[in-house]
């Protein structure tokens, strides 16, 4: 390790020296072994170690060495950090301004330092506005998804990030290390969502693209633009790093899990890499975070059922745009501190709406959407192309439409039960607050499935699992909702928002709706 990477900053040894007559001698040790310091301690605050040497007092982050000697302090005591360790995405578009409400709900000041360029910050708290005492730190590492759960794992961070969701050797993983149950509410916090859009430069023609073509580009059968109807040109394919929790869901969604083999792929360190290759090359296509779309140009993508998917808030509130995911901060129950739980307390709660906004991605609060005659929607259900006894169904829908909006809020089960999907049921206590602050009102809760099985049996356990919702919502609520009447209905396999052909895209349909009334 070099001298800079371990953080020396020679300073002016006539500013320390009332504080050496006090000094005793220890020996920094560089935390791959190849350095060691031996000097007078002059100092030790803020997780920075003071020592004289014959070039004056040299500082030396110390979060990369090991002090040994009698006259070491216990950075146990003093150095009370949390680590949060993992996705790019996250790390750099969320967590800073996340760190940073936190603190200005408790009165405190940031103070943020980069220990190692693009990879590794400390963020601490300073209470009374920064007139006080350091009160919190925070040491935020920005890498990949994965590194999030091999962290947690080593125990070298309390909380991981992921743009994606633990996969099961993962969680097995650590439940063998007595980490417990990683998809369980009190080790797996959903803090925001997030759309990864597919990009291109704004002088590219192409606007439009199906996902079959998407595929093409990245699985190699699509070289040049004029194939997908734009210019004569090689197609660049920009791809993130493997590991990526990003690209791991771009290939899960559009490439059926197998990874990106591009004609001309072009490889991208992290997420604001794409955005400024993007940027440098008109014939650049990428994809990235809605957080991180900068200038470039958004493709609308169809789906194989003709269906349009705009990367909007609400269609990732609902879950219902292709590339929509969760974004989540993991903990290991058996070495949550009262700190992390604090923090995440607030993170999750709606006092951090504002600030999640703020990043660019897209909180969890409850969005109100119009549905009318007119909409998308009621036109594309109206031409199915039903049979005479399904349009009966339909034709009531349409009616209900036009004087319901749709709220956000939308729960979906595992197939064949009534289980909640994680981000379901996490979303029940919020939905219940939002409920408690409303007026007066009534609710209709519309069940809908997959195709699979029977027309009338689907029509049967929509409505079962509408009614169902409801006494998930009135035991959560504990007598608070008095005020909310809550009606059911159900139109099984009717107005699908994705693709059935597919297991995620049956997901997608078997959900509840929540209206109320325009």
């Amino acid at each position: 390790m070099q001298i800079s990477k371990i953080k020396m900053i020679l300073m002016c040894t006539a500013l320390c020296s009332p504080m050496v007559a006090a000094a005793q001698e220890v020996t920094l040790k560089a935390l791959d072994g190849s350095l060691d310091l031996t000097g007078e301690l002059i100092e030790y605050q803020d997780n920075v170690y003071v020592i004289s040497s014959n070039f004056g007092a040299i500082r030396v982050a110390g979060d990369t060495v090991e002090c040994t000697g009698a006259a070491c302090p216990r950075t146990d005591i003093l150095d009370q950090e949390v680590t949060i360790s993992g996705s790019d995405t996250v790390a750099e578009g969320l967590v800073p301004l996340l760190l940073a409400g936190y603190a200005a709900g408790k009165e405190a000041e940031i103070v943020t330092t980069e220990t190692i360029s693009g990879i590794e910050t400390n963020v601490q708290f300073i209470d009374n506005l920064g007139f006080g005492d350091l009160t919190d730190s925070f040491r935020v590492r920005s890498s990949v998804s994965s590194d999030a759960f091999s962290n947690l794992l080593g125990q070298s961070a309390e909380i991981g990030i992921s743009s994606r969701r633990i996969r099961v050797e993962e969680a097995r993983a650590l439940r063998d290390a007595g980490a417990g149950s990683m998809v369980r509410p009190s080790n797996e916090h959903i803090l925001a969502n997030d759309s990864i859009i597919v990009v291109t430069s704004p002088s590219n023609p192409v606007k439009t693209m199906t996902t079959e073509q998407l595929a093409g580009i990245y699985n190699g059968t699509i070289s040049n633009w004029s194939e997908v109807g734009g210019n004569d040109a090689p197609i660049s394919a920009i791809h993130l790093q493997s590991g990526s929790g990003t690209r791991s869901v771009f290939e899960s969604r559009v490439l059926d899990g197998e990874p990106g083999q591009p004609v001309n792929v072009v490889a991208a360190s992290d997420i604001i890499d794409v955005s400024r290759q993007i940027e440098a090359d008109e014939n650049a296509i990428g994809y990235l975070s809605l957080a991180f779309q900068r200038g470039s140009q958004g493709v609308t993508l169809i789906n194989e059922c003709g269906i349009p998917m705009e990367p909007d808030s609400f269609s990732a509130k609902t879950g219902e745009y292709m590339l929509q995911r969760p974004l989540y901060f993991y903990t290991r129950s058996d070495t949550i501190t009262d700190e992390v739980s604090e923090f995440l307390t607030w993170a999750k709660s709606g006092e951090a709406d504002t600030t999640i906004e703020k990043s660019g991605f897209i909180d969890l609060s409850v969005e109100r959407h119009a549905q009318g005659p007119d909409s998308a929607r009621s036109i594309s259900i109206a031409n199915a192309g039903l049979d005479a006894y399904e349009t009966t169904f339909a034709d009531k829908l349409i009616d209900l439409m036009a004087n319901h909006d749709r709220l956000s809020t939308t729960f979906r089960f595992n197939a064949g039960s009534n289980r909640l999907t994680p981000q379901s049921r996490d979303g029940l206590e919020r939905f219940v607050n939002y409920l408690e602050g409303q007026p007066e009102s009534e609710l209709l809760l519309v069940g809908f499935t997959d195709d699979q099985g029977p027309f009338d049996a689907n029509l049967n356990l929509s409505l079962s699992r509408a009614e169902f919702m409801v006494s998930e919502i009135q035991n959560v609520a504990q007598g608070r909702l008095d005020h909310i009447t809550f009606k059911t209905t159900g139109f099984g396999e009717l107005a699908p928002v994705s693709c059935n052909s597919a297991e995620s895209g049956r997901a997608t349909n078997r959900r509840i709706e929540v209206w109320t009334r325009n």
